[in-house]
């Protein structure tokens, strides 16, 4: 699959099921593991488990398998690998403490010589 048809699908599913402050971050050239992350806000830790349930299942029925979850009932992160998108949602206070929008939108540290 087409890693923009991935990442419109997560994103759709998301606001969907009411996914609050989606946003997609940009990593290709900072990491080689993914090209995007999409994190969300859930309102409780059901709620977080469910919307990456609903995308799992959506991606499932374009054909493609998920790599991983991670996290679970009770937890106040959930990150879904779907190979080229990674899918973190979390409650507000994670999202807060974590801040990972800050985190990867620091630029490459230019090389000092």
């Amino acid at each position: 699959m087409q890693t923009d048809k991935l990442l419109n699908i997560v994103q759709t599913v998301l606001d969907e099921r009411k996914g609050q402050y989606i946003t997609t971050i940009d990593v290709r050239g900072k990491t080689s593991f993914t090209d995007y992350m999409v994190v969300a806000t859930g309102t409780s830790d059901r709620h977080i488990q469910s919307l990456c349930e609903y995308v799992s299942e959506k991606v499932q029925e374009s054909g493609l398998k998920p790599l991983g979850i991670e996290g679970g009932q009770g937890s106040d992160w959930v990150l879904l690998d779907l190979g080229d998108v990674i899918v973190h949602v979390m409650t507000a206070q994670a999202r807060e403490f974590y801040q990972l929008e800050k985190l990867w939108s620091v630029d490459h540290a230019k090389e000092v010589g």
